[in-house]
């Protein structure tokens, strides 16, 4: 199994780095800083902009599935823009490069939480996360409308944390455009566990052309 892996220095990019190459799968990290990625016998780091599609295309080649884990930067004034141009680059570079399996790491803010309310446009939503939530809610729309790729979007639970990798339980559940709940009425996952779910998607796909949550 050889995947492309967007985004892998970032908060989840690096878990599901770590995840992949634990389990034996050749991966190709492309980042903006490569220097903060550890040499790897199965890693091989490419540097290039997520803007720059054929450069990009290039490093999807012969892949097996590409992995997004994209983010233009929580606090960068022109978040949702960016977000945009980039995810709309990296799926340009997708199909140039003749990959078929593509999953893209996105928000829980598109989630409904009720009947045609998405979480995104509830009164309680932030407004600080409010222009990237609806970034990945417009390229989810961008994606649904996607023909020729087996994509698969991917939320995590409402509330993700960083923790450390002892937080790795191996287990979780998956709902599909409604948040997952446990008994107390909370939504929550570490980014290890998030890493785990999207690991097991690539080896075993179950949400082809689909979107997926992800919470214990």
């Amino acid at each position: 199994m050889k995947i492309a892996l967007i985004g892998a220095t970032g908060f989840a990019g690096s878990a599901i780095l770590k995840e992949a190459l634990g389990r034996g799968i050749k991966v190709t990290a492309i980042a903006r800083h490569p220097e903060k990625i550890k040499a790897h016998k199965n890693l091989t780091i490419v540097k290039t902009d997520v803007m720059d599609a054929d450069k990009l295309a290039q490093a999807f080649k012969g892949k097996d599935v590409v992995i997004s884990a994209y983010n233009a930067g929580w606090t960068n004034p022109d978040l949702y823009n960016e977000y945009l141009k980039g995810s709309k680059s990296i799926h340009e570079a997708v199909k140039k490069s003749g990959v078929k399996r593509y999953i893209v790491i996105g928000g829980a803010g598109s989630l409904f939480i009720e009947p045609n309310v998405q979480i995104v446009d509830t009164p309680a939503f932030p407004d600080a996360w409010k222009p990237g939530a609806l970034a990945a809610r417009d390229y989810l729309n961008i994606l649904k409308k996607e023909d020729v790729m087996d994509w698969t979007f991917v939320s995590p639970a409402i509330e993700m944390n960083e923790g450390n990798p002892g937080d790795r339980k191996g287990v979780y559940r998956t709902g599909l455009e409604n948040p997952v709940f446990d008994a107390k009425g909370k939504s929550y996952i570490s980014v290890y566990d998030l890493a785990v779910a999207i690991v097991d998607e690539v080896e075993n796909p179950k949400h082809i052309r689909q979107r997926f949550t992800v919470a214990y």
